[in-house]
């Protein structure tokens, strides 16, 4: 199949959820789906021929490090993507818009009010924006920044970010945008908003040239999504959700809810933004994926959602279990969280000889085959090995828990699942 397709399955009761399935070029995702991250081409200790195994349709590969190491040529002249790391399924790469902004991101305001921190104290002069590291400075044009790696100068702009990506070979794109940092002042949370406009507007003219080319050479349909902005200031979010879903694209991404948000506010974002979007297409929210924020986004109607949590938490020895684990709260880390009930530190002493499994009833391949007491001894003497089975098991424990959600929608039973978890 070389078209890109969204099917709406079933909608759920009482909440705007909805189950579906995207259909790519490299095969079709369920939604609403998660979306692991492996940023340098790789899910971090997992062979893709496990994260198939384990339940991923999907994942999200970086665009700005694959530019940096080892080239877009190189991926390029071995097959693309798909061939270069031997994954068969579907690819989703970003712009590398959001690392390139991070470079810069100015972390001196802390948390200030949001009406203390003017555009003229981020250094912001109207058409360009010079952060106050140096490492990046944004222009209508694009943004030019310095390698993290070497310092080299590199300029992405809108037309470059698109034929990298087309170069790739990635199944869905994302426009380059312009992502703020939070907090943020009004004005220039505006700015920021009219200059990814701008730049979706040329995203979308150098993608739909290069699919014409594509389309001669008979390559696989790339589908692109426009990018969402306006920090947490409900105007702007509405304004932009109008003027990116008002424009040709496959797909919608919701950015800019990743980046210091409180949780409230990224679901006022989603209150605001999702109603104006077009039923017919499929929406990703960028960067979230703890439980709450799933439950949150799914009945929202979001339909992919991406997040490096489940596999970040994992190489540090945390690992997440449900509702069917005994004593789960003494086994907690003893916070105000009520999240993380749903986690717990293997490293921690009390797990030395415990001879349960991470999860009782997981049947992923760590929960089979080993006790608390091996991962623990593991990340104690920091084998690479207790890296992987965390990995593996948080990854197996989020697909399960997307599976169960897919399932209630049908059955419109998402707000009792949702309830059981929260």
């Amino acid at each position: 199949m070389k078209d890109f397709q969204f099917k709406i399955i079933c909608k759920g009761k009482k909440t705007k959820a909805r189950v579906g399935e995207i259909y790519t070029p490299h095969g079709v995702i369920k939604t609403p789906a998660f979306v692991p991250v492996g940023t340098q081409a790789s899910v971090k200790s997992v062979t893709p021929e496990e994260l198939a195994t384990l339940g991923t349709q999907i994942f999200f590969v970086n665009t700005y490090h694959m530019y940096l190491r080892p080239g877009i040529e190189v991926v390029e002249k071995l097959g693309g993507l798909h061939k270069f790391m031997g994954w068969d399924g579907p690819i989703i790469t970003d712009s590398g818009g959001f690392q390139v902004f991070s470079l810069g991101r100015d972390k001196k305001f802390g948390n200030r009010p949001l009406d203390q921190i003017t555009s003229s104290s981020r250094h912001d002069t109207g058409n360009q924006t010079i952060k106050p590291d140096q490492l990046v400075k944004i222009t209508d044009d694009g943004v030019e920044f310095r390698s993290h790696w070497d310092g080299s100068k590199h300029l992405f702009t809108p037309e470059s970010a698109m034929e990298w990506q087309w170069k790739l070979g990635s199944d869905i794109h994302i426009a380059f945008d312009d992502c703020t940092s939070y907090p943020v002042a009004y004005e220039v949370a505006k700015k920021s908003m009219e200059r990814t406009h701008r730049w979706a507007a040329r995203s979308l003219t150098a993608s739909q040239k290069l699919k014409v080319e594509s389309q001669k050479s008979g390559e696989p349909y790339q589908a692109l999504y426009g990018s969402i902005q306006g920090s947490v200031f409900e105007d702007l979010r509405r304004e932009s959700a109008q003027y990116i879903a008002a424009m040709d694209f496959d797909g919608v991404a919701i950015g800019g809810v990743a980046v210091g948000e409180t949780k409230k506010e990224m679901v006022h974002v989603l209150d605001w933004v999702v109603p104006i979007l077009p039923e017919e297409k499929p929406r990703h929210l960028l960067g979230v994926g703890e439980i709450d924020d799933i439950f949150a986004a799914v009945e929202r109607g979001i339909d992919t959602f991406d997040c490096v949590q489940p596999t970040r938490l994992g190489r540090v020895g945390i690992v997440l279990i449900g509702n069917t684990t005994p004593a789960k709260r003494d086994l907690a880390p003893r916070d105000n969280n009520p999240i993380n009930k749903y986690k717990i530190d293997i490293t921690n002493k009390c797990y030395a000889e415990d001879r349960r499994p991470i999860e009782e009833g997981c049947q992923c391949y760590t929960c089979t085959h080993f006790a608390r007491a091996y991962i623990h001894h593991l990340f104690r003497v920091r084998e690479l090995l207790g890296y992987r089975l965390a990995t593996i098991h948080n990854l197996w424990f989020v697909h399960q828990l997307m599976t169960e959600i897919r399932e209630a929608i049908v059955e419109g039973k998402l707000l009792e699942l949702k309830k059981k978890w929260l």
